[in-house]
């Protein structure tokens, strides 16, 4: 990938506005034209400089505030540039040459079709025992916890592409510069272990509804959900995918919304007030791996150009939309039934009740499940596709079919050996894959990022305010929850 740069000075303000048009053919080293440095590595002035990154809404700083700054300097003694960015680079189609920003639309059905996945099918059958008040807390809770640490990560990606100077930069990428090598392989397994268990569940659970509406056998429903998806993935373009995505949001919502019409008629809205807050602790692993969109956080950053207002927009209303569709959805169900009780060791799933007792409801829930794998599946194969392709050291930006074989082929095999994977998958990647992957591990990179690495380097605004102690308590809330579950199966032993 290379990078053309350009260099625009502003004669009033003394500024540079920086562009770096990125072409994905070798790989880069960042350099700035400066008319009073001329062909001098960026790196070597930035410890007498002031690099100042701006989304595009804080692009126009006031007169009164570049004032402020510049007498601030003038006390200090130091002479100061100061350069300010839109975006970090710019996305040019490599056949017209032709500036293709990512749609910040697009970005937040990936993001909302990548978190509507297996995880909401199960969130009932966990959450039963604790009922829906205390569920619609601990959800909200969850979501907050999610967004917080899918900023850090965007905070901790941009900042390793303006060093780096590349786009596509993974979670390994991040977790070697922040952390090491420990974080390096902590990521590493973590990543691939989540994102296999959870493409596995993705496969059994579709494969079964396809079977049961094709008649084909089951192997042959996995394989065609898999390759079409997979297709999708590999040949598609972002705009392409993202209207895919739309598409298959929009039935989510169709289905959603037929669903809750018909079941309203049976609501017990008595069965909505139950609260057990004792169970909660028990479903948090799963209803946190039901916010699970970090893996696309990286997609999103290059798609964004390094924008972090999109970003930011991105995530929270990507979110936002499955948070909702969470407690109306947990509502529905939960309220629908008045005597739910759930046996050690045997998840009782109400859908499946819900199915038997009426035969409408069976053909729209199939359909709103299988329009809710297909989005997440998307995500975490495009995700996990641009992990190993960073892993294998593959030119970023370019479709290599290897690592898109490595992602689709191993789950398909996993999800045919054991078709009832789905529960126990969902349970343990939940348990100690996401907390630790996208719990502990995005708050540690940015302490190390703020606090340690490189602390003279300028870095982009925080995305997450609270300093350490916000960071503090996103990991020891992770620690915390791994901790008690690891008890809890010690003493069910």
């Amino acid at each position: 990938m290379a990078l053309i740069n350009t260099a625009l000075s502003n004669p009033k303000t003394n500024q540079i506005f920086c562009h770096h048009h990125h072409f994905h053919q070798i790989k880069p080293l960042i350099s700035v034209q400066f008319p009073q440095f001329p062909n001098t590595h960026l790196s070597n002035h930035l410890r007498n400089s002031s690099l100042r990154c701006f989304s595009q809404k804080q692009s126009q700083p006031t007169q009164n505030s570049l004032n402020q700054v510049e007498k601030e300097e003038e006390e200090v003694g130091k002479e100061v540039q100061k350069y300010e960015f839109e975006r970090l680079f710019s996305n040019i189609n490599q056949a017209t040459l032709k500036h293709e920003p990512g749609s910040v639309t697009s970005s937040i059905f990936l993001v909302a079709g990548t978190t509507i996945g297996a995880g909401i099918l199960a969130l009932p059958a966990v959450t039963q025992e604790s009922g829906f008040l205390a569920s619609a807390v601990a959800c909200i809770g969850c979501w907050v916890y999610m967004v917080t640490t899918g900023l850090l990560i965007a905070e901790v990606n941009v900042n390793t592409m303006c060093e780096l100077g590349s786009g596509g930069v993974s979670l390994v990428s991040m977790a070697k510069r922040t952390i090491g090598s420990v974080g390096v392989q902590v990521a590493c397994w973590s990543y691939i272990f989540i994102h296999y268990a959870l493409l596995v569940a993705y496969i059994a659970r579709s494969s079964d509804i396809l079977t049961n509406y094709l008649g084909i056998p089951q192997w042959e429903s996995a394989a065609l959900f898999s390759l079409a998806f997979g297709a999708l993935c590999y040949f598609g373009s972002q705009r392409f995918i993202g209207a895919v995505n739309g598409l298959l949001l929009l039935g989510i919502v169709t289905s959603f919304t037929a669903l809750v019409v018909i079941t309203s008629a049976d609501l017990h809205f008595d069965a909505l007030l139950k609260a057990n807050f004792e169970a909660v602790p028990s479903s948090l692993p799963v209803i946190a791996l039901a916010y699970v969109y970090h893996n696309v956080v990286p997609v999103l950053c290059t798609n964004l150009e390094g924008d972090l207002s999109k970003v930011r927009t991105a995530i929270v209303m990507g979110t936002a939309i499955p948070l909702v569709l969470f407690l109306v959805w947990n509502g529905v169900i939960l309220g629908s039934f008045t005597n739910v009780d759930s046996n050690v060791g045997n998840i009782l799933d109400p859908l499946q009740q819900l199915r038997a007792s009426n035969g409408v409801v069976g053909p729209i829930v199939d359909t709103f499940s299988i329009f809710a794998i297909g989005t997440s599946y998307i995500g975490f194969v495009l995700g996990l596709a641009d992990f190993l392709a960073d892993l294998l050291n593959l030119p970023a930006g370019q479709s290599r079919p290897l690592p898109y074989l490595i992602t689709l082929f191993p789950p398909l095999v996993l999800a045919l050996l054991d078709p009832e994977i789905f529960f126990k998958a969902l349970d343990f990647a939940g348990t100690y894959g996401v907390l630790v992957l996208f719990g502990v591990l995005p708050a540690a990179m940015s302490w190390s990022d703020r606090y340690i690495t490189s602390p003279e380097l300028p870095k982009v605004p925080q995305m997450v305010p609270g300093g350490k102690l916000t960071l503090s308590l996103v990991m020891g809330g992770a620690a915390w929850i791994i901790l008690s579950e690891i008890l809890n199966t010690f003493n069910h032993t």
